[in-house]
């Protein structure tokens, strides 16, 4: 009959043990043993970090840029003499363009808001029974983001007026992760010119999961500050006037960046030729407004000629004008055809210069 041992922990001093009676097994063999005690490091090693943004997609613009780069200088010199002729302008010159441009946007959206009922929503908040309120708060949007406040680098959250819910899955991709992600991104071409960065950006948004109704408005606007950072008189880069044919490019890098120079050439020309034209209305206006007397209506000319739309309270607070020295001109010009009344109500008017 064979004797049963009990094995303790404290009992192996020789690494040879009798169990069982008749056999022999080394120590090592028993896996219950409590194996040697391992001291632990004193530090921990460091967590992941986090991978450098992939490179391949910056050389692929970059290559795409070597080759455009004759038609890039063209269009920077272009976009160069658009914002020193903004820079040495009145303030309104600057509003002009941005009701054009976000007007444009967004019949690439298909809300089709002119410019002049884009305007009075701004303005007054006026709109008609046909319009979109949905669709004038994002192209309203789109003139404040074109005229000023910080730009997409400072808080794209911020810029876009888009945030995470405070309540969100653990699961759920929050927003801020995706616009960093986009951010890091445009960050790292910072070798590339402004204009061919505004290019990716403008294309890898929907890539970047930054997408939604009206993305397009969004990612354009955000393109059209990031072409003009690098300026001072022209906060945007004009991209949808003369027909925004950049902003429906595909393809490739090479491709995409062909067609965006091209149509920024062509909206940059548009907005020049816009300001060709108030210019050209003050001269006419100038002409025409010879007979009347006072300094109402040079004040009242410049006042037109910098905004896009003028009301009497704003003429008289502008000119220094009174009141009813406003009404009474505004009414000559409006005779002789130089100004429209745009709201068609007999109280809160706004005029417009009829270009």
């Amino acid at each position: 009959m064979k004797r049963k041992t009990s094995i303790l922990a404290d009992d192996f001093d020789d690494p040879l043990i009798t169990i069982d009676g008749d056999e022999e097994v080394h120590e090592d063999d028993l896996w219950f043993l409590p194996g040697p005690v391992e001291e632990e490091p004193d530090e921990l090693p460091p967590g992941p970090r986090a991978e450098p943004p992939d490179t391949a997609v910056t050389e692929e613009w970059a290559k795409a840029e070597g080759v455009h780069a004759a038609r890039l200088a063209r269009v920077a010199g272009r976009l160069g003499a658009l914002d020193d002729r903004l820079l040495r302008g009145p303030e309104g010159w600057r509003h002009w363009l941005a009701l054009i441009e976000a007007a444009d946007l967004s019949w690439l959206a298909g809300d089709r808001v002119s410019s002049d009922r884009l305007a009075l929503w701004i303005s007054m908040r006026l709109s008609g029974a046909q319009d979109d309120p949905e669709a004038l708060a994002r192209i309203g949007w789109a003139v404040r983001r074109l005229t000023g406040g910080p730009g997409p680098k400072v808080d794209l959250a911020a810029f876009l007026d888009r945030r995470d819910p405070e309540n969100i899955e653990d699961s759920a991709d929050r927003f801020e992760d995706r616009a960093g992600g986009w951010l890091a991104v445009i960050t790292a071409a910072s070798d590339l010119h402004p204009i061919t960065r505004a290019c990716m950006g403008y294309h890898l948004w929907s890539m970047a999961g930054l997408g939604q109704h009206g993305d397009q408005i969004e990612a354009a606007v955000t393109a059209a500050r990031i072409a003009a950072s690098d300026g001072s008189g022209a906060i945007f880069a004009p991209l949808a006037m003369g027909g925004a044919g950049g902003l429906r490019a595909s393809g490739l890098p090479l491709e995409r960046l062909d067609r965006w120079l091209d149509g920024m050439d062509s909206a940059i020309l548009t907005a020049m030729r816009h300001l060709d034209g108030i210019e050209e209305w003050g001269v006419r206006a100038k002409s025409a407004m010879a007979q009347l007397s006072g300094r109402t209506p040079v004040a009242l000319r410049k006042v037109l000629t910098e905004w896009p739309l003028t009301s009497a309270p704003m003429a008289e607070a502008l000119t220094g004008a009174s009141r009813a020295a406003v009404q009474r001109n505004l009414v000559r010009l409006e005779e002789r055809g130089l100004i429209r009344e745009m709201t068609g109500q007999g109280r809160f008017r706004m005029w417009r210069i009829d270009i």
